[in-house]
């Protein structure tokens, strides 16, 4: 059984929901990441989602895209992503970590090399945004004989049949993209998130876990009485660059701390 499954068993039978931050890994400075991963979880994060940094980050909008610029303008890559979590988890053999990212930095890797190399970091998870899963159940079957879960997005726009082959393919849980558009853009309309949910469990035993526009705990409480995890990111970005770097870990644990309370006090 996967830290993932373990963790969502655990918090169905505590009635709580999962809370689970993204940031970006090697910003706003390599040094912090490890630190900042730790903070999310003192401040209550229950799954952590490791952006890895890319060029071209298609989905991500200008606050990610800020946050992967510095990354990369430290030179870091996949291998030092992995570096990240194999620090973590010097201190942390519990919180699940899933990496966040694209196709490109995996593939030129190497697949088989990517996905024995997150086996030995102790990788739980990993989010291809541009890995449709029609196109990828041979990579999909090779993270799972590794233990690691293979995520995939849903978005509004999303088939029936689109929600049956991720429901068959992913593990883990499924990531709902709550808004049209990038991370961190637009308004989050609670009416079809309520009304989309129940389709897409009606296809999967999984987790359903919804991101792209939660900001506060107010979003984050409506999001979680129809879905088992909230996915916060830019706003945690935009706590990170909102001053100095050596304050950043501060700064982030104050933020998640009340968004952990209001999902605790439903």
């Amino acid at each position: 059984m996967s830290r993932i499954q373990v963790r969502f068993e655990r918090l169905a039978r505590e009635k709580r929901k999962a809370l689970i931050p993204y940031i970006a890994a090697g910003d706003p400075h390599p040094s912090l990441t490890v630190p900042l991963m730790r903070g999310l979880v003192e401040a209550g994060a229950d799954i952590l989602e490791l952006g890895v940094p890319f060029s071209d980050p298609m989905a991500d909008g200008p606050v990610i895209q800020r946050a992967g610029e510095r990354a990369l303008k430290h030179g870091v890559g996949l291998s030092d992503v992995l570096r990240f979590v194999a620090e973590f988890r010097k201190d942390d053999k519990n919180t699940p970590v899933v990496l966040m990212g694209y196709a490109n930095p995996i593939e030129a890797m190497g697949i088989e090399k990517f996905i024995a190399a997150a086996k030995a970091a102790d990788i739980d998870g990993v989010i291809v945004v541009d890995y449709p899963p029609e196109e990828c159940e041979s990579f999909a079957a090779a993270a799972k004989t590794q233990g690691i879960d293979p995520i995939f997005l849903l978005a509004p726009t999303s088939t029936e049949q689109r929600i049956e082959q991720v429901a068959r393919v992913g593990s883990g849980y499924l990531y709902y993209v709550s808004l049209r558009g990038v991370t961190g853009a637009g308004h989050l309309d609670f009416s079809e998130v309520t009304a989309r949910i129940p389709k897409i469990r009606a296809a999967t035993r999984l987790p359903i876990g919804v991101g792209f526009g939660i900001r506060d705990a107010q979003s984050a409480r409506r999001v979680a009485e129809c879905a088992d995890a909230v996915v916060i990111g830019s706003r945690i970005i935009q706590e990170i660059e909102a001053g100095a770097a050596d304050g950043a870990v501060a700064r982030v644990k104050a933020f998640l701390k009340p968004i952990r309370e209001a999902l605790d006090a439903r």
